[in-house]
């Protein structure tokens, strides 16, 4: 089955709504009209709706089965602000919270899914990752038992798919945090109909090299063990002993895992990312992300490259992990 398909067909007919404060891009606001024209989701547009509408005319689009809500007329604005305040807990002012409200989309955006009036929110086709990032780790923040939010990639290349993380947010990270990602990680896969099987990956296999680095890897599988004693998860491993059927049947013949992990966890941000673009890029695999994991509700940041398609796969992502 195509990749989406079990995507589109976990959130049809759920009713999830999505936030879009980037809703004058064009690229942003096709992709909206097609997810609720297909009824896959609910878009809600932050703006002005006549200066919506007029754009969506313009475009030959139709924007039945979308909802607008625009700043500068919302009517419980003060209670949004009042949630804000109190959610940072006296590090910003009333006067503060307030400007911010309405005069930045994300921050209004955020501030809707927190407030429980939508259920994620896809943004920065036209923002930085930091403008997209920053409201939601200081407004959603994480999950219970969650320290930090990470970026995993779907990797897909015909029928193939893998999840890679953390590829886009943390620079370095503890064994604790290895395992938290992992446990997200597996979560992420089943979302795609990938049964996980997690390999923590380093620069040996099952102790063929003693270090820190090594050792981090250890530990940080016996704590998401701890964490989820039902996940299918072994390491340290090379990636080959992860990947390859019969190296790990050499380097590591009593491991659960014998060739056929689809989730990789790299031991540090620079390790991911140089690695899901050599797939990327060599490989002729299509990346699919960043997804961030680990949040109380889902928020998701589009590259500022991104075309339409893009647009509407991760608005799909977003509304599945808010299931």
């Amino acid at each position: 089955m195509d990749l989406f398909q079990v995507v589109k067909d976990k959130v049809k007919g759920k009713n999830k709504r999505i936030v879009f404060p980037e809703s004058s891009d064009e690229r942003i606001l096709k992709a909206a009209c097609r997810l609720s024209e297909e009824k896959l989701l609910i878009p809600v547009l932050i703006g002005n709706r006549q200066e919506i509408e007029k754009q969506a005319v313009g475009l030959g689009l139709s924007l039945d089965g979308t909802e607008t809500v625009d700043p500068a007329g919302y009517g419980d604005m003060e209670g949004l602000v009042e949630k804000f305040v109190e959610r940072r807990k006296g590090k910003i002012t009333v006067e503060e919270a307030r400007r911010l409200l309405r005069e930045d989309v994300n921050y209004f955006g955020t501030m809707l899914v927190y407030a429980g009036q939508a259920d994620g929110l896809v943004s920065g086709a036209a923002h930085s990752t930091a403008d997209t990032v920053r409201p939601a780790l200081q407004i959603i923040k994480t999950k219970p038992g969650v320290n930090k939010t990470s970026g995993a990639f779907i990797m897909v290349r015909g029928e193939e798919k893998y999840v890679f993380a953390d590829c886009a947010i943390n620079i370095v990270l503890d064994s604790r945090d290895l395992a938290e990602i992992a446990v997200e990680s597996a979560k992420t896969a089943k979302i795609f109909g990938i049964e996980p099987k997690v390999a923590m990956l380093s620069f040996s296999t099952k102790g063929s090299a003693r270090s820190p680095e090594t050792e981090k890897v250890i530990e940080a599988v016996k704590i998401a063990k701890e964490m989820q004693p039902d996940l299918v998860i072994d390491g340290e491993f090379q990636f080959d002993a992860a990947f390859v059927p019969s190296v790990a049947k050499r380097k590591a013949p009593d491991s659960v895992i014998q060739g056929d992990a689809n989730v990789f966890i790299f031991p540090s941000l620079e390790a991911g990312n140089i690695g899901y673009k050599i797939a990327q890029r060599l490989g002729n695999f299509e990346a699919i992300g960043p997804i961030l994991q680990g949040l109380n509700a889902p928020v998701n940041d589009l590259s500022r490259g991104c075309n339409e398609e893009d647009v509407y796969k991760l608005s799909l992502i977003t509304a599945a992990q808010s299931l």
